[in-house]
């Protein structure tokens, strides 16, 4: 199979598709709201069936004349051909050699733009596509807008996230369904200095409307690398929605998603409340939009970005993708779905039924379905083979560890490498196994087990975090003399920092098993043979809801 289509995710998620709900979340910061002028974008990959693995397609050259097989990147299913360009770039998983980084969330919208017949371009291989062709965002940005406009776009709605060194962008997409061939779509710079978000609802509302300065038509994409420039957008994307009597008002009202995605309770509840979540930790008047989460008041909207309190590092991102409503009306770990263990998961479905009322779950940023994670990291200051690293992970993002992918590896590790593997093939080292075999062993026993795992994760990160400065003052001096010794030192240690996890992770597997086997906690008891096993039972609060359901049944009778 074409590498384009070898990867299986859907990542949709609207209010008439909740009992399906996989969907993916993303948060992009800008380089003059990271702590070290860096820009970072994350994204969890969020599926029931997308199998977790790090995708890698070499820097290539090619004849004229040659065709590219596209498949669907969620299926598999082929849809077509297009022309190859003659050079690509090295690409792994969603950052390039030169830094440009992509992530996407899914939003659904219209129903009627589902389905485009004859299209070739799906979400999956415009973001792909994209890595290999362009070297920075505003590049980016003119690949996909062509490549749907010549080939037609199957997807559904899309929120695309694309930085690079020094811009961060958020595109907004849209198919025309059976109308029209092609897509409608809007692409704005985040303001240096801001932080943005998106999870499954389209976000960005008005825009500036083309001035020939600061706000561009498709009509002009030879000019989107002019640095004035910071809106872009589908020249007939008002003109399209009037046409469909989608939009009536004046052009300077045009919300793009009031038109495209309008909000609903699901699209609250289960997508801008992530955004809400990671927004209130960065910024101290968000409790106003608590309403606008919960799904009560819809005519609330979120900002598209805000200017956050505090510098955001690394290993903020990492703790951004762990979010599960901790300390809001919305956590999940307190009530009692959460289970005599506090998990702050619900399996799905997502909605479900009693009495013919309908009720719901939340849906977090840290989910169980995660197929894979990452946080992308673009700095300006260092040549591009050393300044761009993928932070990247298997599995649910609060039991998985975020390892160094610098993006001139030629080749992925072991672990993680593509085929190792599949959703229903097992492989015993391949860590997406690995990982799930700790996560699903975690959430039996969450609140008992979830510290030893955060201690071995955070060992890992704090390892690799402190480690990064020297890894990169040694690439630069490589470099210099050589570049090609520095890709081939790079890529030794992001494949050594891969496999070495996966196989703590094991140990870590291994280890949680012997101790927490049958209910059981046992630790060593040298020089004795056995261990000490204690019976730690369940919560006192837990106790008290086994009696008030049905404490007769089980009372004692006293003496």
């Amino acid at each position: 199979m074409n590498q384009i289509g070898a990867a299986t995710m859907w990542c949709a998620l609207s209010w008439v598709m909740v009992n399906g709900v996989e969907a993916c979340t993303n948060v992009l910061i800008t380089k003059g709201a990271s702590r070290d002028g860096s820009t970072m974008i994350s994204y969890s990959a969020d599926s029931h069936v997308l199998y977790g693995e790090l995708y890698h397609w070499p820097a290539a050259t090619r004849d004229d004349g040659t065709m590219l097989d596209v498949h669907e990147w969620d299926t598999g299913k082929h849809l077509g051909q297009i022309r190859q360009v003659r050079k690509t770039f090295n690409v792994v998983g969603n950052i390039n050699e030169h830094q440009l980084a992509i992530a996407e969330t899914t939003f659904g919208g219209r129903a009627e733009l589902e389905s485009q017949p004859g299209a070739v371009m799906d979400y999956g291989s415009l973001m792909y596509l994209a890595l290999q062709r362009a070297a920075n965002a505003r590049q980016a940005i003119r690949v996909m807008a062509e490549l749907v406009e010549e080939y037609g776009y199957y997807s559904t709605g899309e929120s695309f996230s694309i930085a690079d060194p020094h811009e961060v962008w958020i595109m907004e997409m849209i198919g025309k369904g059976k109308l029209e061939k092609g897509a409608v779509w809007v692409a704005l710079r985040v303001p240096d200095g801001y932080v943005t978000a998106h999870a499954n609802q389209a976000r960005i509302r008005t825009f500036s409307l083309a001035d020939g300065h600061v706000s561009l038509t498709s009509r002009e994409l030879d000019r989107i690398g002019e640095p004035a420039v910071e809106a872009v957008y589908a020249h007939d994307v008002i003109r399209f929605a009037r046409a469909q009597n989608w939009f009536t008002g004046e052009d300077r009202d045009f919300s793009f998603s009031d038109t495209y995605a309008p909000m609903d309770f699901g699209a609250a509840r289960f997508c801008e409340a992530r955004v809400w979540s990671i927004f209130r930790q960065l910024h101290d008047d968000m409790d106003q939009y608590l309403g606008h989460a919960l799904g009560r008041d819809l005519s609330r909207r979120l900002p598209l970005w805000i200017q956050p309190k505090r510098q955001v590092s690394v290993s903020d991102m990492f703790a951004f993708m762990r979010d599960a409503y901790e300390g809001t009306p919305l956590e999940m770990s307190q009530d009692i779905g959460a289970g005599p263990f506090a998990k702050p998961y619900r399996w799905r479905p997502l909605t479900w039924t009693v009495d013919d009322q309908k009720y719901c779950h939340e849906r977090a940023v840290a989910t169980q379905q995660t197929g894979f994670v990452f946080v992308s990291q673009s700095r300006s200051w260092l040549p591009d083979p050393i300044g761009g690293i993928l932070w990247f992970g298997v599995d649910d993002a609060k039991s998985t560890v975020f390892i160094p992918m610098y993006g001139c590896i030629t080749r992925p590790p072991r672990a993680y490498a593509m085929g190792n593997g599949d959703m229903m093939t097992w492989s015993d080292d391949a860590a997406f196994w690995i990982f799930n075999q700790v996560s699903n062993l975690v959430y039996t026993r969450y609140g008992e087990m979830i510290g030893e795992v955060r201690a071995v994760q955070q060992e890992l990160e704090a390892k690799f975090l402190e480690s990064t400065p020297a890894i990169d003052q040694a690439a630069a001096e490589l470099h210099r003399a050589s570049p090609e010794r520095a890709v081939e030192f790079l890529t030794e240690y992001s494949v050594e920092q891969g496999d070495e996890t996966a196989r703590r992770w094991r140990r870590l597997y291994q280890q949680l098993f012997m101790k927490y086997m049958d209910g059981n906690v046992k630790t060593p008891d040298p020089p004795h043979r056995n261990p000490k096993v204690v019976w730690p039972g369940y919560s006192e609060a837990w106790y008290r809801r086994i009696i008030a359901e049905k404490g007769e049944h089980f009372r004692v009778p006293q003496p």
